[in-house]
């Protein structure tokens, strides 16, 4: 299958990007009256025949039209501090848009290693791992934000901080419950400091553990993903 992501679809004759028709036409070396699928990162999944093969500007023909393919009954929102090699950082989005989430906000920490990031090098990453794991949904990927900015934000649904030190904290399985939407807090690779800690259980997050071992940042991440994914199945 041959799926392309084509955010601005309208009417019934179909135009792939120039970047998509280029991989398309000259990549993929296909033809008029090739079957192709396009998604435009909303929902909406799109079977089409290529009636333009053209490298620049690929048009297609509307077959049929799917709303809502795979959507999901709640909305999963990670916040997570960019890794110090954004190589992690890259992996932890492309596994976790493959598992399955739905906005990622790169989090400015006290003890953060990286304070910039790439954002349209991101995007790029995430936009790949829809098409490669077959989804409909792009994951919206927000500016990287200060900690405390983003803490101080409301929220719909409850709102969880993972962390190590020491204090009462709930396992994330028992915490959560299926159904609803849910803000999780990664830190950087140094934890969350004790002052971020108090800040954001003062601003209604929960402290919860992800398990017994010490995760890497990107792991943590993962690993969250996928509790509450699996918890939704």
């Amino acid at each position: 299958m041959h799926l392309f992501y084509t955010p601005d679809i309208q009417g019934e004759t179909l135009a792939l990007p120039e970047e998509e028709s280029r991989h398309c036409v000259r990549v993929l070396r296909l033809d008029k009256g090739d079957i192709i699928h396009l998604v435009d990162g909303r929902g909406n999944w799109y079977r089409c025949e290529i009636t333009v093969p053209d490298p620049r500007r690929c048009e297609a023909r509307l077959l049929e039209k799917q709303e809502g393919h795979g959507r999901r009954d709640f909305h999963l929102h990670v916040a997570i501090a960019p890794t110090k090699n954004i190589e992690r950082t890259e992996w932890f989005l492309e596994k976790a848009t493959e598992i399955g989430v739905d906005e990622i906000t790169p989090l400015l920490c006290e003890r953060s290693e990286r304070r910039t990031i790439k954002a349209d090098r991101l995007e790029k990453v995430v936009i790949s791992a829809m098409k490669q794991s077959l989804k409909a949904y792009l994951p919206k990927l927000n500016p990287l934000t200060d900690f405390r900015q983003f803490a101080a934000l409301p929220a719909d649904g409850p709102r969880y901080i993972a962390h190590c030190e020491e204090g009462e904290r709930k396992l994330l399985k028992e915490a959560y419950r299926r159904g609803e939407n849910a803000t999780i807090l990664i830190g950087p690779e140094g934890d969350f400091s004790p002052s971020e800690i108090a800040w954001a259980t003062q601003h209604g997050f929960i402290p919860v553990s992800l398990g017994d071992s010490r995760l890497r940042t990107e792991t943590a991440g993962i690993v969250a993903c996928h509790s509450i994914q699996f918890m939704n199945e």
